[in-house]
């Protein structure tokens, strides 16, 4: 077997490696002889068939592994031997296949890009400050407003009184289109909070101003990409019968509050929303301190980047983009995204970084354990409220959405271990102050 360089320009990398005809045929009598205690074919005993009538039957199927386990070893020997990482899978491609005949000698071509060296990170250099921002009353406060809020009740009004945006108006409805009423367009007592834009749009300022006992004729058109296809685009006509109309009144901030959301008492409540504000302050504080964690290993490390890394990350950026500019395309049946040199500044940078904490997490022997792999997928699968199950199972049977959980946590863990060797100064903070960081962190 032979391996000849035919390419070496700076990541770039090109070998054609040479499987003899001689070693192909070793390597196919070697797996016929593996095989051979086996087999049973009419005529012969279990294990007793004659290797010429083996490599007649099996020969051609046999040719193919042998091949293909031959080329494998090369490839596998060459990166043992060299040391090069290959940045993607490396391009493989037969040279004469269509007109390779058994006997012959197998040549094939591999290119591929290896990843860099990495230069070390002298975490040492690294200064950071951890934020830490504790929940004032006034925080405190407005949550509990918030939660008084959500809890709202609604009051009958006079029956004079007209109807206005936040109300609840209780109505009896009836759809059509085109003077034909259809199904699942009806509806009895139903509750609908003015304003709260979850019937059709439009549906719910035409009954702003409406009072008890009168009857509403509501005009729309359906959506063009509304989920029944029957019904996308379509004008229809409501009939409206309203029933009652009652104000928000909202809940008292008391212990009866409190006991609504599994609280003791209003002192218990308030304990459990200025826990929940510093663990949301503490991820926010994290955010900011791993921002400037990157941007000064992105400073402080340099090297040649795979182009094909690059350009991959690139293209996913551009795409990931247009679909945020265009919430309302949720299929890919769309042309290519074109990268902008931003997009390929921010790939290089994003590239940059992956390396640089997959090569200091290699060194440290940082891994992802079945206990925070599992808390992961546990995480996700919140996601999905009822198909918990199904998602456990997907993630079971698909490696590259393991891979996309594992990645996460294990550059957390990278993270954390770069921060335990910097110069880190803990910084008390307000909330606005921490606010700011964040926001500009969106800017960047």
């Amino acid at each position: 077997m032979q391996v000849t360089e035919t390419l070496k320009d700076g990541l770039k990398r090109g070998y054609t490696i040479t499987v003899s005809a001689a070693e192909l045929d070793a390597e196919v009598q070697k797996k016929l002889i593996e095989a051979q205690p086996e087999v049973e074919i009419k005529g012969f005993r279990k294990g007793k068939v004659p290797l010429a009538i083996l490599k007649k039957q099996f020969g051609q199927r046999i040719l193919g592994d042998a091949m293909q386990d031959a080329i494998d070893g090369a490839m596998k020997a060459h990166f043992d031997q060299t040391g090069d990482r290959p940045a993607l899978q490396p391009e493989v491609k037969m040279v004469d296949g269509e007109t390779w005949k058994e006997g012959q000698d197998v040549v094939v071509e591999m290119t591929y890009e290896c990843l860099p060296p990495i230069p070390e990170v002298d975490a040492a250099k690294i200064t950071l400050d951890r934020l830490s921002v504790k929940a004032d009353d006034a925080a405190i406060d407005e949550a509990l407003k918030n939660l008084a809020s959500s809890s709202q009740s609604f009051e009958a009004k006079k029956k004079a009184q007209k109807a206005k945006k936040g109300d609840q108006v209780v109505i009896d409805f009836k759809g059509s289109v085109d003077g034909e009423y259809f199904e699942g367009g009806a509806g009895e007592d139903y509750p609908l909070v003015l304003g709260s834009n979850s019937f059709i749009p439009g549906f719910e300022d035409q009954l702003i101003g409406a009072k008890t006992g009168d009857e509403v004729k509501v005009e729309v058109s359906f959506p063009e990409n509304y989920g029944a296809a029957h019904l996308a685009g379509k004008a229809a006509v409501f009939e409206c019968t309203v029933k009652e109309v009652r104000e928000p009144k909202e809940a008292e901030i008391d212990d009866e509050l409190a006991k609504k959301f599994g609280a003791e008492d209003l002192a218990a409540l308030k304990g459990q929303i200025a826990e929940r504000l510093e663990a949301e302050y503490k991820g926010a504080a994290r955010a900011v301190l791993k921002r400037a964690l990157l941007d000064q290993l992105d400073a402080q490390v340099k090297f040649d980047l795979p182009s094909a890394l690059v350009d991959a990350e690139a293209a996913q950026i551009a795409h990931q983009l247009w679909h945020e500019e265009n919430p309302d395309v949720h299929d890919h049946n769309h042309g290519a995204m074109e990268p902008t040199d931003e997009h390929k500044k921010l790939a290089e940078r994003r590239v940059r970084l992956g390396l640089v904490l997959a090569e200091v997490g290699r060194k440290a022997e940082v891994t992802v354990t079945d206990a925070e792999m599992t808390q992961a997928v546990l995480s996700a699968a919140r996601q999905y409220p009822g198909q918990e199950r199904a998602f456990f199972e997907f993630v079971q049977k698909n490696a590259q959405m393991q891979q996309q959980l594992r990645a996460p946590v294990f550059e957390d863990k990278v993270v954390d271990h770069i921060v335990a060797g910097a110069k880190v100064t803990d910084k008390d903070v307000s909330k606005d102050e921490l606010q700011k960081l964040v926001e500009a962190l969106d800017e960047m």
